[in-house]
């Protein structure tokens, strides 16, 4: 019987990103929000609260400006996001999440939440708080836009 080969920490961090995603995705869809598509979700996920800039969506999503762009005119006109004057520079735009996009948020959190949970009860809440520290601490040197 063959060994199977240790993984590396960074699949070993996606498994369980990529099961919340499914989770949340699956959640939305059955609330009637199945035109949401995982990039289209992605890129939703880095606008910050006052909203953010499409060139920051591109880098921070890791795709091009043209890609963040048609992926944010997707949503846009499915209702989750607007365009709106970037008040700190007249030329630029932020993108915001919009009214149904709200909902979308709210229902997300709450799938985290319930997917969270799951996880504590299988780990154990020691193991779960120790999981959260080091993944806290490791984001220090992983995500340049924490």
């Amino acid at each position: 019987m063959a060994t199977e080969e240790r993984q590396n920490l960074g699949l070993l961090c996606f498994y369980p990103s990529r099961a919340m995603e499914a989770r949340v995705l699956a959640a939305l869809a059955a609330a009637g929000m199945d035109d949401l598509t995982p990039a289209q979700a992605r890129i939703a996920a880095r606008i910050g609260p006052d909203g953010t800039r499409l060139t920051d969506l591109a880098e921070q999503s890791l795709v091009t400006k043209q890609t963040a762009g048609h992926l944010v005119d997707q949503l846009e006109r499915a209702g989750y996001v607007r365009r709106v004057p970037d008040p700190t520079d007249g030329r630029a735009r932020l993108v915001r999440i919009d009214e149904r996009g709200q909902q979308v948020v709210a229902l997300a959190r709450q799938v985290e939440a319930e997917v969270e949970a799951e996880w504590t009860a299988h780990l154990g809440p020691e193991t779960t708080a120790q999981l959260r520290a080091a993944l806290e601490r490791l984001r220090e040197v992983t995500d340049p836009y924490r």
